[in-house]
């Protein structure tokens, strides 16, 4: 696996190596993001894996731009993983595009979980509520909700 990494912090870089190198894992850095379009035409990654903050442009601006490069033809569309300062920054990676994002501090095993997810095709979001279940429903609103969650449960069965 070819992993594309744009950061300037060396404990984001250290970390990522950390969590995912092996041998048969490659990594290129990029510490400007304006540099990762040119590094993505040259060699294309399996995956981006873009930090919020590098430099003078971020995660946010280098996944929109990679996603208008590849709805135009001249790139390759690319699963981006991109690492949050904090959970308010989740309506921005949302908003770029990317396909998936972890909120520091990072760990190898997040780290690991979602670089899967995403570059087989899925998504691994953190920092957003779980979607509430008919059960949960029915614990947290009592009697009045449980008709009402069964009928749901029920529709989604059949």
């Amino acid at each position: 696996m070819h992993v594309l990494i744009a950061t300037d912090a060396q404990w984001v870089l250290d970390e990522v190596v950390a969590a995912l190198g092996s041998p048969s894992t490659s990594f290129q850095v990029v510490t400007n993001g304006r540099k990762v379009a040119d590094v993505v035409a040259d060699r294309t990654p399996d995956i981006a894996i873009l930090d919020l903050q590098v430099g003078t442009m971020g995660g946010m601006a280098i996944t929109m731009d990679l996603r208008l490069d590849a709805s135009s033809g001249t790139l390759p569309n690319i699963p981006v993983l991109m690492l949050l300062d904090r959970e308010v920054d989740v309506h921005m990676a949302r908003r770029s595009g990317a396909n998936g994002w972890i909120i520091k501090p990072l760990d190898a095993l997040r780290l690991r979980r979602a670089v899967d997810a995403v570059v087989n095709g899925g998504c691994y979001a953190e920092g957003i509520p779980a979607p509430e279940t008919a059960e949960t429903a029915v614990e947290t609103e009592g009697a009045g909700a449980q008709e009402a969650a069964a009928e749901t449960a029920d529709s989604l069965v059949q």
